[in-house]
């Protein structure tokens, strides 16, 4: 088989080009395929070693974020979802698709339950976040392997991660938060705005399944691939031709793409 990446698109999902564009240049090949495609078999998941589930607004959240999405996975292709999971085969889900992730109970998935025990509220600030945040590692994983930081933006109305106490305690003593949002100096957050955009418990940016194959985040790393897309982009690349040097074109960002691709290798 083939190492290829299957990414969802659907109505109002939004990211799924800069998600292929993304893996394309951490060196995985990916189709891009509407999810009733998937439903009607034109497409067979196992075909497949990774699934996207890219950012976007879909069927516009009219009963929540990322709820119609799940429920039509799981009232079609439920089955065919588990086995892939059941698989050596990684997940990834991206803002919307970390909301879906969790509305079907596949994150976090303790002991594998999945059963939904987790959420993601309205912001705090009761309004649609687009700002720059900056995360870093919240445990070891393949998927964190080598990454400092991640500097990225957020676009979302409902990113508030909660759990319950019992259910953070877990996520915690399991080392299954996976990204936390922090400041620039790299300190934690402190669920303070606007370095984590939406009250998060525990500055929660990302979560992993507990057998690590699945990730879910907020924050939009395929967004930001091209070093100019930063905060500080143009001064870093100004500062550069001051100094005689040229500025990288990829973004640090590029390198959770790269991780999920090594897993395979």
């Amino acid at each position: 088989m083939v190492d290829k990446a299957l990414i969802f698109s659907g109505y109002g999902v939004n990211s799924e080009m800069e998600s292929a564009v993304a893996l394309q240049r951490a060196g995985m090949a990916s189709d891009v395929v509407h999810v009733n495609d998937v439903i009607a078999k034109r497409v067979k998941l196992n075909d497949y070693r990774m699934l996207v589930l890219p950012g976007g607004f879909s069927y516009g959240d009219d009963t929540g974020s990322g709820n119609a999405y799940a429920w039509r996975l799981r009232n079609n292709v439920w089955d065919e979802l588990l086995e892939f999971l059941d698989g050596d085969n990684l997940v990834l889900g991206i803002c919307n698709g970390f909301q879906i992730l969790v509305n079907l109970g596949l994150l976090p998935a303790f002991g594998k339950k999945r059963e939904r025990t987790a959420a993601l509220m309205p912001n705090q600030s009761g309004v649609f976040q687009c700002r720059p945040v900056t995360l870093k590692p919240a445990s070891e994983s393949f998927w964190t392997r080598g990454i400092e930081r991640v500097d990225c933006p957020v676009a979302h109305g409902e990113g508030n991660f909660y759990c319950s106490a019992g259910d953070l305690k877990r996520l915690e003593e399991k080392k299954l938060v996976a990204f936390r949002y922090v400041k620039p100096d790299l300190t934690l957050a402190n669920r303070e705005f606007p370095f984590n955009p939406n009250g998060a418990l525990s500055d929660i940016a990302g979560i992993l399944s507990e057998d690590r194959k699945v990730l879910g985040l907020m924050p939009h790393p395929e967004r930001a691939m091209e070093s100019i897309q930063l905060r500080d982009g143009f001064l870093q690349k100004e500062l550069a031709r001051r100094a005689g040097k040229r500025l990288s074109m990829e973004s640090h960002n590029l390198q959770l793409f790269r991780n999920a691709v090594n897993y395979f290798k």
